[in-house]
């Protein structure tokens, strides 16, 4: 919708980004929601035999249907020992629902979302960051626009990138009533509170909203360039044709933090 101008600004998943624009679209990432990857691998804890990536080899995985996924997981094993070497089922979101009753041996999850409904819950997980197992670290989820609004509208986007920056600080500066907000604004959707006040908890706490440096939005070039590199190696980037990438793009042009002021 945002590269086709039916919406001036959207959020963007980090693989969404990168792969839609490799293949022709036309996107640019203007804010970076979280500061680092907010996902993770996990298996339920009383699975005494998982005590590290290498003992996923030859188990169940529970997923989402991604090329990504593939890389991630494999990545994260080899780094770790093993061969890389797994069965995936795929399930969508029903994928929580099948590894809380051992159909899956393990899966992927949103650590400040899934992960903690888990222990609200009660339900003990292991988990693994992918940054500790030789995968790059990303900001997970961006609000992207287009070049041609971006070129056509620079005021307006300025002052919406802007207007969003300070809506964020104010979810860490002031969370209780952030939550407040956003509870009474999706009242049919948000029927748990107690799962957004503590999702909002962990995003504070994990610095993934504000960094411990203090940044609030910029996108760092550096991940921008890790991951877009670790996915054109991956042979995840396809152009437009659907055939992977021969020669690694200019990953400059995938982002920009001029917006923030």
């Amino acid at each position: 919708m945002v590269a086709n101008r039916v919406a001036d600004f959207g959020i963007s998943g980090a693989l969404g980004l990168f792969t839609q624009k490799s293949a022709g679209a036309d996107l640019k990432a203007v804010y970076a929601v979280v500061q680092s990857e907010t996902g993770r691998v996990v298996c339920n804890a009383d699975r005494a035999e998982i005590k590290s990536p290498k003992d996923l080899d030859g188990l169940t995985y529970g997923g989402f249907g991604s090329a990504w996924e593939n890389a991630l997981i494999s990545t994260i094993i080899r780094h770790d020992g093993g061969k890389g070497a797994f069965n995936t089922v795929t399930l969508g979101t029903s994928a929580y629902e099948a590894l809380a009753n051992g159909a899956v041996d393990f899966t992927l999850e949103v650590s400040t979302w899934e992960g903690v409904e888990a222990e609200l819950k009660g339900l003990k997980q292991r988990s693994f960051r992918y940054a500790d197992y030789g995968v790059p670290d990303e900001h997970t989820t961006f609000i992207a626009s287009s070049n041609a609004f971006l070129g056509a509208n620079p005021k307006a986007a300025a002052a919406f990138v802007q207007a969003t920056r300070s809506g964020y600080a104010f979810a860490v500066d002031q969370p209780k009533q952030a939550g407040d907000l956003l509870i009474a604004a999706n009242k049919d959707t948000l029927t748990n509170p107690a799962l957004v006040y503590a999702s909002l908890k962990a995003l504070n706490d994990g610095h993934f909203l504000k960094s411990e440096a203090g940044a609030i939005g910029t996108i760092d070039k550096a991940k921008v360039e890790a991951m877009g590199g670790y996915l054109f190696a991956s042979g995840i980037l396809l152009d437009g044709n659907g055939k992977a990438l021969k020669e690694r793009p200019d990953f400059e042009g995938y982002f920009t933090n001029e917006f923030l002021g």
